[in-house]
């Protein structure tokens, strides 16, 4: 078993996060360099995609002969959903997405959902929170793992060295570090694994220390 680091690049192998009850597979896709994210129960082989991002026949590779029983998209943005018709066709999977964005995705959204909603798969579930300011319904998806340290999908509202994009919009940038201080930071601990929509994994502990400069920054 190879060490999971989530480094990866497009073209390159995909990486697998082992947990007790679950197995994150990171894969990196397209030309913005996105990451996708196939997340198995461990118990039921059920599994569900975060972000069909582009490269339907990579994630269709990845996913394999099991399928998905949920694609969720964390935000309306077309580098996160430009394979998401492809793969629904290929696996007729439900698609999920926040309500506040929806409309902004052209595949339809069988399941709208918004803070505090629950994404069943196997005999697990995932935490829907909303993190208003990069797009107005993006949703980070938390597994509070019982076993061991959350781990959180956080779509492109916190990365490694900042909150996202919100294009020199004063408020939405307010918007985004408020709910991302109030929703992630002050409710869950350093060791929580942080799994973005672009680049590098981190963790909550690894950031916290640059809240008062970011906030300082306004970006």
């Amino acid at each position: 078993m190879t060490e999971y680091h989530g480094n990866v690049h497009v073209g390159g192998p995909a990486q697998t996060h082992e947990l007790a009850k679950l197995m994150i597979t990171k894969v990196a896709v397209g030309p913005m360099n996105n990451n996708a994210y196939l997340l198995r129960s461990r118990s039921t082989d059920e599994q569900v995609l975060i972000d069909a991002a582009n490269d339907a026949g990579t994630l269709l590779k990845v996913i394999g002969e099991g399928g998905i029983s949920r694609v969720v998209t964390t935000h309306q943005h077309g580098d996160h959903w430009q394979a998401l018709a492809e793969v629904v066709a290929r696996t007729s999977a439900v698609t999920v997405a926040g309500r506040d964005d929806a409309e902004g995705i052209p595949v339809p959204t069988d399941e709208p959902v918004g803070d505090g909603d629950r994404i069943q798969f196997g005999d697990l579930s995932l935490e829907v929170i909303q993190l208003v300011g990069h797009t107005p319904g993006s949703i980070a998806l938390l597994y509070d793992d019982p076993t061991g340290p959350p781990h959180l999908f956080t779509g492109d509202s916190l990365f490694p060295g900042g909150v996202g994009n919100t294009r020199g919009d004063k408020a939405n940038f307010e918007s985004l570090l408020n709910d991302v201080e109030t929703k992630l930071f002050a409710r869950l601990p350093d060791e929580t694994w942080v799994y973005p929509g672009h680049g590098a994994d981190t963790t909550l502990g690894a950031e916290r220390p640059a809240l008062p400069e970011w906030r300082a920054r306004g970006w």
